[in-house]
């Protein structure tokens, strides 16, 4: 127990970065060991295992006892959520036009695509109503939401020990989930060695200019965008609490590649900042489904690569319009492994691009998609406890509430 003690006194950080190392390392000089990468299947499966349930139960219990004429700042995050999305898709038009970039396209994407923007559309409303039981198994998150909230509306005249019953469960899962973090740093190193043994580094060299625009995009929204329009809702130095945000949200989101996974890890540093449970534990989960600001930046540079290679006429207001829809109807897919990368097919047509082709580019996007998608999971879900934050700090100034964290 006194090593345990001693353990758990270390900073999380200062532990995910020793085995971020110790992966490294280990994938470098024993990479045919497979078993060690079994830590970071183990460490992802549980947050995904227990992050629908944390979710079903917070959100039922926040709602059955939620007062009648409290405030809500849930019209202000989706404001957030919505105007950071647009905002990361102009950045890729930009970018992509500054820095126009090319691809080798090759055969082999097996993926399957949605057909149009309807199918996504009816996709997403059949999840919505899809078994509650199912949901929480498949980690539909939406199903999840939609099932919490209803099930919440409808124990509101349940009685006090029903209600501290729910509040028991969600505390129960929230303790289990604190459990699983604190092994964040093995979990990371398996991750880590993964990585290493089986990919390596030289695989990226070919497609080191597009891998730079995209992650360039993401770092600009990161550290440029988002901190401004949390200074224009709080009117105080932002880059404090989008440090934080990164730092205990996004490292481990960049390692674990899913939001689902990451659910969880943003909660936590919801409650550590302060923040109220009633609000973060409905607008997590919907960021995770609809935040969706990376998507934008990897759906939209991608497919002005496939133009830009096939010698495709987009102009401005064009690239901007379409990434965005492409980039807002990904929702509907965020569930899927690589669903970013499935709405590109999406966006080529809205070009003229044909199918086969935007399938190639859907494969070039899985081969650097330990780069792609591990920047896209980061910037994705370190903005929803971001802004989740920002909405509740705005309130928290107008009714002259101090600001810490």
């Amino acid at each position: 127990m006194s090593i345990v003690k001693k353990w758990n006194e270390i900073s999380l950080i200062k532990r995910i970065i020793g085995g971020l190392i110790v992966g490294v390392i280990l994938g470098l000089v024993i990479p045919k060991a497979t078993a060690i990468g079994i830590l970071g299947e183990l460490f992802v499966g549980a947050l995904k295992a227990l992050a629908p349930l944390l979710v079903f139960f917070l959100v039922i219990h926040s709602l059955c006892r939620h007062q009648k004429g409290k405030s809500s700042n849930m019209k202000q995050i989706i404001a957030l959520y919505l105007i950071g999305t647009f905002l990361a898709a102009i950045t890729a038009v930009l970018a992509s036009f500054l820095f126009p970039s090319t691809l080798a396209l090759a055969e082999g994407a097996e993926a399957t695509a949605p057909g149009g923007i309807t199918e996504v559309l009816k996709t997403l409303l059949l999840n919505a109503v899809s078994n509650p039981v199912g949901a929480i198994v498949d980690a539909n998150y939406i199903g999840v939401l939609v099932w919490a909230v209803i099930f919440g509306l409808a124990l509101r005249a349940a009685s006090e020990g029903t209600k501290d019953m729910l509040g028991n469960i969600s505390d129960a899962l929230s303790t289990a989930i604190r459990w699983v973090i604190s092994c964040a740093p093995f979990g990371i190193m398996g991750l880590v060695f993964t990585t290493i043994s089986t990919t390596g580094i030289k695989a990226f060299a070919s497609y080191g200019r597009i891998i730079l625009v995209l992650v360039g995009c993401m770092l600009f929204v990161a550290f440029i965008v988002n901190p401004i329009l949390v200074f224009i809702n709080i009117r105080q130095n932002p880059y404090p609490l989008v440090l934080k945000c990164v730092k205990d949200s996004g490292i481990m989101a960049f390692f674990t590649r899913s939001s689902a996974a990451n659910i969880p890890v943003n909660m936590s540093l919801c409650e550590e900042l302060g923040l109220d449970e009633d609000k973060y534990s409905v607008s997590i989960p919907l960021g995770a489904t609809i935040n969706m600001a990376g998507a934008a930046i990897t759906i939209t540079v991608l497919s002005l690569a496939a133009a830009h290679t096939l010698g495709v006429t987009v102009d401005f207001p064009t690239a901007v319009l379409l990434s965005l829809v492409a980039s807002i109807s990904a929702c509907g897919t965020s569930g899927v492994a690589g669903g970013s990368l499935l709405l590109i097919p999406l966006a080529c047509s809205l070009f003229g691009i044909s199918g086969d082709i935007a399938m190639q580019v859907v494969g070039v996007g899985f081969i650097i998609g330990v780069i792609q998608d591990s920047c896209e999971t980061a910037l994705n879900s370190s903005s929803d406890a971001l802004f989740t934050a920002t909405a509740e700090f705005r309130n928290w100034k107008k009714a002259g509430k101090k600001i810490q964290w």
